[in-house]
């Protein structure tokens, strides 16, 4: 009976609906699900059979399960008029009866009705059996913190829902209006029998009546069009406040899961668990075995084809950087999206969250986002590989993993490098060839199709639609410009492509405006589909547009992807892991698995304690060490500039002048600086003999390149504190300045530096005689050598020049020219031609030995002078200024050298292990430095196996929870 009743109610609804009466009001799209099943009835199968979808979750998931309403037509024909009078009011008896069945149906289908869409509104709620993994324990004992008998008496009564129900006082009062009617008409009839009306007047009569009939079936016809439509706004608006409430209520439960009432820990997500093997696995190298064939949705299409706008709907915000034609996605950006009780966004690297409520964090989230694309682009490129990982989380927001790619190209344009559209091809395809990777393939619907590269790109990678989802984005601009709205349907019936989808989706991003809210666009979507005459006249199903739909429909592909593969991706990883475990047992067995991490902490810990150990180089060792070091620089200088000058005057009182200026000249210009230049070799020397002593102690080789490059560094950082300078050119000055030798162990100090430095000077100078004459008779003969031409001639100059230092023993350092030109005759007249410039030169050497030699006799001399010294050589033949000269030059090296050795001792060691500790934190932070000096199958095998098994171990527990959610 109920049935019967229902198809009466159906026939009742299609038959009163006139032809040119539509919806008088404006429902949201996305809120049609229960009511337009029970208040526009389900079409005949047989007359208006329904297209199997391509996605069978986005047809259990759709808010828009039914066309709207469509006017009936009415079929022309009909029994005609009678000619036969006596037979009008027999008829018009059986159509106002048949009117009155009608009414009674519709009272009894519209009972029904109401009970059948309380029953689906209760069905539609989700099992919430099925997600007791996300609410903790303690939820269910919220009754001890929350009235519940509040919420029950929130709940409408009875009585409210009564009067939801169909007005019975109406449809009573229209029941009576038709007994009379039926009753007049009945009267009427005889009355109509009994006078003889002639046939003029009874057909005016007839035509009266029939007008009449007409209007009151119409006035009726529209006031039950109005009590249905009330009818159905009313459920709306339960239905409407019935999801908020549950909607709150969860937000409720969500935020106080994340306070923690009971101070429990809170698990992560499934979707939280599943992204961190994604972000593992995108440092993953790919070049191993093992390949990543996690499923994740990737977004492609051509370039401002909308793509970035569908991620930013299906996310809920507007988080991308966005411009006007230009190419603002330079590198592929990974969003997890999950639910969660505050609308907000995340880096995986950062732990600041970005509220997508608030426009000013908006703002700082894209700028954020363009600045690490920026970055991740090298010099000269114009996209990166490199991935941006980010995760939003909000109420009602879907759980997956999307990574939108840089948009396809057709053409290079100024200021793009030559290779940018072979870059985003390779980058979209190695994503792409991913065999559960979902293609969420982004047509722009405003363009020809003709025009589209992405449609042929992914048909390669898919050429069987298994794991592609075709969505037609800026539709309304399409139906605008379109003359044809005939090829939407193509589209999105997947008949205008060669390519195969496993879904087709039509949306709508919004009016084209960047200051467009996502609030605003949603609106607008709904308000362009409830209008669009593609829905209407029926080119485009329900459940294949909106965002919404295609958000369920892309996460629900996507999960059952994940279900489907990832235990077998999980015993790929273990089968990986034991043949590196296997490879390092027999290759590395009693070295412990170090990855390159943790070899670069290791070698830190080592180089900061060799430079500690500088601290313990004794006071002594490093005076020793400088004052050796600076006499061997300086030496030459003292002897060269000022030594032989002065010894070529003729008295004391000249010598000591010159002394006295040459040394305050040197001490004002060179002398400070050649100290600082040997304090900070001898500064890198004893850091370096640190590190080689400590390498011999059992060190690992594969430090060898960190250690080098780490002290080279330093060492070019560091800069000698140039304050210094100045304060040692005094205290330099004021150790020349002194004269005074105090004691005979003294004296005896300077004359044994002098006779070691002269026999040092002397014995250079007979090597370097020796080289320019060549070898004597006795090497000649024994060593079966000759000599060279020019060696001949140097002998021979040699040998002349000698016999003119015999016969003037104290001739001044410098030949005269007319000596030159005797030297040079008497060598001719033996038949040896020379060059003055050789005869100076061999002279400036003899000259140099004549000297030394002299030097060395008179410093034997002086031993006995100290007597004559304290009395200031009065009354002596003996002067021994050349001692006290040695004296002064002894003392300021053995000052100096404290003075360079507290300086090192107190600041510069310490400088210097600051900068090494500064040059270890930069090496530590640059990844392709630490690659380059810490190398090796080793490393390499250390690192894949801590992949592995953090991506096993990650694979494991994401599986457990995905079972838990079963």
């Amino acid at each position: 009976m109920l049935r019967a009743g229902n198809v009466v109610s159906c026939m009742a609804c299609r038959n009163l609906l006139p032809s040119r009466v539509g919806l008088k009001f404006r429902v949201p799209l996305q809120k049609l699900h229960p009511l337009s099943r029970a208040i526009h009835h389900h079409y005949s199968t047989s007359s208006n059979p329904q297209r199997q979808p391509h996605c069978s979750a986005a047809r259990h998931y759709t808010s828009l399960s039914r066309l709207p309403m469509r006017p009936p037509k009415y079929r022309s024909g009909g029994n005609g008029y009678q000619q036969h009078r006596t037979f009008w009011v027999a008829h018009l008896a059986a159509r106002l009866l048949k009117l009155r069945y009608i009414l009674l149906g519709s009272a009894v289908g519209g009972g029904y009705t109401a009970k059948k869409t309380y029953d689906e509104w209760k069905d539609m709620l989700p099992d919430m059996s099925q997600y007791t993994w996300i609410v903790p324990d303690f939820v269910w004992e919220l009754s001890e913190n929350f009235d519940f008998d509040k919420l029950v008496n929130a709940l409408p009564e009875m009585e409210e829902i009564a009067k939801l129900l169909p007005d019975m006082e109406k449809i009573g009062e229209n029941f009576t209006f038709l007994k009379s009617l039926l009753s007049s008409e009945t009267t009427g009839d005889s009355a109509l029998r009994a006078p003889d009306v002639p046939p003029s007047s009874a057909a005016m009569s007839d035509s009266s009546d029939k007008q009449f009939k007409k209007s009151s079936d119409k006035e009726k016809v529209d006031q039950l069009q109005e009590e249905l439509l009330r009818t159905q706004m009313k459920y709306q608006r339960m239905l409407e406040r019935l999801e908020k409430e549950n909607k709150e209520l969860r937000k409720v439960v969500l935020q106080k899961d994340d306070k923690g009432i009971h101070q429990r820990k809170v698990k992560k997500s499934l979707i939280d668990l599943y992204s961190e093997v994604l972000d593992i696995l995108s440092d993953y190298d790919s070049n191993y075995n093992t390949q990543d064939h996690l499923p994740r949705v990737v977004v492609v299409g051509d370039q401002s084809s909308g793509k970035t706008s569908v991620l930013e709907m299906i996310a809920q915000a507007r988080i991308f950087p966005r411009g006007s034609g230009e190419m603002m996605t330079r590198s592929p950006v990974k969003v997890t999206l999950s639910e969660g009780p505050h609308h907000v966004a995340m880096f995986k690297d950062s732990t600041r969250e970005f509220d997508l409520g608030k426009e000013e964090d908006l703002a700082a989230l894209r700028h954020e986002i363009e600045l690490r694309m920026r970055k991740s682009v090298k010099e000269g490129q114009t996209v990166s590989p490199e991935t941006i990982s980010l995760s939003v989380k909000g109420p009602g927001i879907q759980r997956m993993v999307l990574v939108d790619l840089p948009g396809v190209i057709s053409t290079v344009t100024t200021g793009m490098a030559s290779d940018t559209k072979e870059t985003i091809f390779s980058m979209s395809k190695a994503y792409m060839q991913n065999p559960n990777a979902i293609i969420l393939c982004i047509q722009d619907g405003s363009v020809d199709a003709e025009r589209s590269i992405v449609t042929d790109l992914v048909s390669q990678m898919d050429p069987q639609g298994k794991r592609t989802i075709f969505v037609l984005t800026k539709v309304d601009l399409a139906e605008k410009n379109l003359a044809s709205p005939n090829r939407i349907q193509q589209i999105v019936e997947g008949k205008l492509f060669p390519m195969k989808a496993l879904g087709y989706f039509a949306v709508v991003t919004g009016k084209g405006s960047s200051n467009e809210s996502i609030d605003s666009i949603k609106d607008y979507e709904e308000d362009f589909f409830q209008n669009s005459r593609l829905l209407r006249e029926g080119m485009l199903k329900a459940h294949q547009v909106t965002t919404k739909n295609l958000s369920l429909a892309v996460s629900d592909c996507f999960w059952k992807m994940v279900r489907e593969s990832v235990e077998q991706q999980a015993d790929a990883f273990k089968a990986s892991r034991f043949n590196l475990e296997t490879e390092w047992k027999n290759n590395y067995p009693r070295l412990r698995e170090l990855d390159r991490n943790e070899l670069y902490e290791k070698a830190k810990n080592e180089i900061l304690d060799e430079v500690i150990s500088l601290s313990q180089v004794t006071p002594k060792h490093w005076e020793s060490i400088l004052q050796k070091k600076l006499w061997e620089r300086v030496s030459t200088h003292v002897i060269e500039n000022i030594y032989l000058p002065a010894a070529q005057t003729t008295n004391s009182g000249t010598f000591n002048t010159t002394v006295d200026i040459k040394l305050k000249q040197w001490t004002d210009k060179q002398l400070p600086h050649k100290a600082l230049e040997v304090a900070w070799e001898t500064l890198q020397e004893e850091f370096a003999r640190f590190m080689a002593e400590y390498k011999g102690k059992d060190q690992d080789d594969i430090f060898d390149k960190l250690k080098e490059a780490v002290k080279d560094e330093s060492i070019k950082r560091h800069k000698w504190n140039e304050k210094a300078m100045d304060s040692l050119r005094v205290i330099q000055h004021n150790a020349l300045e002194d004269r005074s030798i105090t004691d005979k162990p003294q004296w005896d100090a300077a004359i044994q530096f002098m006779e070691e430095t002269l026999q040092s000077r002397l014995k250079d100078t007979e090597s370097v005689i020796s080289d320019m004459v060549g070898p004597d008779w006795k090497q000649r003969w024994l060593s079966w050598t000759n000599r060279t031409t020019e060696q001949h001639i140097r002998n021979e100059t040699k040998n002349e020049l000698e016999r003119l230092l015999k016969l003037h023993e104290d001739h001044t350092a410098y030949l005269a020219n007319d000596e030159v030109t005797t030297v040079r005759k008497n060598l001719e007249a033996r038949g040896v031609e020379v060059d003055p410039a050789l005869i100076k030169d061999t002279w400036h050497q003899l000259y140099r030995r004549h000297f030394l030699q002299k030097a060395l006799l008179h410093c034997n001399l002086c031993r006995r002078g100290f007597y004559y010294y304290q009395r200031h050589f009065v009354d002596s033949e003996l002067e021994c200024n050349d001692v006290v000269l040695f004296w002064r030059i002894q003392r300021m090296l053995a000052i100096t050298a404290n003075t360079l050795r507290q300086q090192l001792t107190n600041t510069e060691v310490r400088r210097l292990e600051k900068n090494v500790k500064e040059v270890l934190e930069d090496f530590g932070e640059d990844n392709e430095k630490k690659v380059h000096l810490i190398t090796g199958r080793r490393v390499q095998l250390a690192e894949e196996l801590k992949k592995v098994r953090e991506i096993q171990e990650k694979l494991e527990a994401f599986i457990e929870a995905l079972h838990k959610e079963k």
